[in-house]
């Protein structure tokens, strides 16, 4: 049984009186014996909810009955969204409201739904970050919010990928994106909307500035735009491969999730050994090199010649660094490339 769902239930016969139980079914996206179950489990845990025969009828509160969230104040009203969420809500500055949103919201709730709601938040815990790294450091975060929320416009100094790396915007920032425990800032420069790495603002300044931010603007509709065209953008080229059954089951855990799925949709058997042919997308001969030289022996690049060159200028160069014969002590300094050549290494 959702507590969740039995909540929604509640508030929507608060907000809209009597509904039918197919009404609440198709609201909640539940069948019709569902409903029913959970008006009965609402009843039983002592909400008046009574049944009003005929075909204009329905299920309905008492006349009075309120569900009330007494006291909530707006920070606490803006941290009840981010109440299942505590790690970014203490990046947002909202730890405290987060505690006293939930207290006051269990304390609205009738018993039997307040016990339901605890044992839900005692088996749910969400840790955003991925493995093997570090949560960021968001210095900025706490002025990122207010900017948001009062629709202020902000000043600030951006590293960024390409030359000029560091540039001064003036943003009006629409939303706030947490993906893999990393923030985003979507924010309106005069010309389009962009999407800003948070750890990568240097300085940000909040102004006198005010702004309307657009009534049709959807965060969740922009950021999976955002997503769709970021994947375009980032693979430019393919590459033809040869992998190992070992190769293979490595890919996961060492290439991105698009290599996975086009190793899986193109492979072809190759020799009697397990080997696979395989045709996968690539951002750069210098990215796939590195991403590729993971797998160390048990891939075997193909085509394009100029990937192929690049991984054996570096397995070259690596040879020779460490010294290829058994034994032989490893240089105290990487080996100059000979006069004349210039290998193409992947860094």
């Amino acid at each position: 049984m959702s507590a969740g769902r039995l909540l929604s239930v509640l508030l929507l016969l608060q907000s809209r009186g009597r509904m039918s139980a197919r009404g609440l079914a198709d609201e909640l996206g539940v069948s019709v014996r569902t409903a029913y179950r959970d008006l009965a489990r609402l009843q039983a845990s002592g909400v008046p909810v009574y049944a009003e025969p005929g075909r204009a009828g329905g299920y309905q509160l008492v006349d009075g009955y309120r569900t009330r969230l007494n006291g909530m104040s707006e920070g606490e009203a803006r941290a009840l969204f981010l109440a299942g969420l505590p790690g970014p809500a203490a990046d947002l500055g909202l730890a405290a409201e987060v505690t006293a949103a939930r207290l006051k919201l269990l304390a609205a709730l009738p018993t039997g739904l307040r016990e339901e709601a605890a044992r839900t938040a005692a088996v749910f815990h969400l840790d955003a970050p991925g493995w093997y790294r570090e949560p960021e450091q968001t210095s900025y975060l706490t002025l990122l919010v207010d900017a948001v929320t009062k629709q202020r416009a902000i000043d600030v100094h951006y590293r960024r990928w390409r030359a000029p790396q560091e540039v001064h915007r003036r943003l009006r920032p629409y939303g706030l994106v947490l993906k893999s425990g990393v923030w985003y800032l979507v924010a309106a420069t005069k010309n389009r909307t962009a999407t800003y790495r948070v750890t990568h603002i240097l300085e940000a300044t909040l102004t006198d500035e005010h702004f309307d931010r657009p009534k049709d603007f959807d965060l969740g509709a922009y950021w999976t735009s955002y997503l769709d065209d970021f994947r375009t953008r980032r693979f430019t080229g393919t590459a033809t491969v040869r992998l190992s059954p070992r190769g293979r089951r490595r890919l996961p855990d060492n290439l991105p999730p698009e290599v996975v799925r086009a190793v899986d949709v193109t492979a072809t058997a190759i020799g009697d050994e397990g080997w696979v042919e395989a045709v996968i997308p690539t951002e750069s001969t210098e990215h796939a090199c590195g991403e590729l030289l993971r797998l160390g022996i048990d891939v075997e690049v193909v085509a394009p010649a100029e990937l192929r060159q690049a991984m054996a200028d570096t397995v070259d160069v690596l040879a020779r660094t460490y010294g290829s014969a058994r034994g032989q002590r490893r240089p105290a300094h990487p080996p100059a490339t000979p006069t004349g050549t210039t290998p193409q290494t992947c860094t």
